[in-house]
């Protein structure tokens, strides 16, 4: 099956398999651990999350549930967030800490972050470069056509682009959370949702590196054709 396969590729297959396979298992884990221990401020995750956007000034911001685990995000084109069924509901230092990060995105958006700006700026750019790269690459690969396959790679790295600059968007939700939980909760409630976020922050960090791995795959493939 891998006779014939590139080495380099195989080692960036395995790479990104080990690397999210990892991550993926260490938030499942954490999540898991933190839903197993009840909050301190005795709400659910959509009632704590209500009061930190109310205090925050994104009151205008709605909260509804969407189907699924670990399936929670904020949408800012309907200013809502959207959270699984354990979390709206559940009360447990996991749920309050997810909640409290999808606020953080939509305090974010009411605050006028430039970084959250630029990643929903970005968003349309991307969803088109995703679908395309590939075929615009392999196309020039198949026929020669240097120019093409660096246009694919163009592509290609407008979604890298996107990941890094939503790293610092993640972060900077997470510690919205953690502060408003500092402030409101337990000492129970900022420990969890630390170790909880920086979990879920890990699985964003797993993204980029694979990315960036795949990015300098393809520049070397197009090198190797000049």
């Amino acid at each position: 099956m891998f006779r014939n396969m590139d080495p380099a590729y195989l080692m960036l297959v395995l790479f990104s398999m080990v690397l999210g396979g990892l991550t993926q298992a260490y938030i499942k884990s954490t999540y898991a651990k933190w839903s197993k221990v009840k909050s301190g401020l005795g709400s659910s995750g959509a009632a704590v999350a209500r009061r930190m956007l109310d205090q925050n000034g994104a009151g205008a911001c709605g909260i509804g549930r969407v189907a699924g685990t670990l399936t929670d995000h904020y949408d800012p084109r309907d200013n809502c967030l959207h959270l699984s069924a354990d979390n709206y509901q559940g009360g447990s230092v996991a749920s309050v800490a997810v909640a409290c990060h999808e606020a953080g995105h939509a305090v974010q958006t009411a605050k006028g972050y430039l970084p959250g700006k630029m990643r929903t700026a970005l968003v349309p750019v991307v969803n088109f470069a995703q679908s395309t790269w590939i075929l615009v690459f392999f196309a020039g690969a198949m026929m020669g056509l240097l120019g093409l396959m660096q246009l694919g790679i163009i592509l290609f790295a407008s979604s890298v682009v996107f990941q890094l600059v939503t790293l610092p968007v993640e972060i900077d939700a997470s510690r919205r959370a953690v502060k408003y939980l500092a402030q409101s909760g337990s000492g129970i409630d900022q420990q969890g949702a630390k170790q909880v976020l920086v979990a879920a922050a890990l699985t964003y960090v797993a993204a980029a590196l694979v990315s960036i791995a795949n990015l300098a795959y393809l520049v070397s493939r197009s090198g190797s054709r000049r």
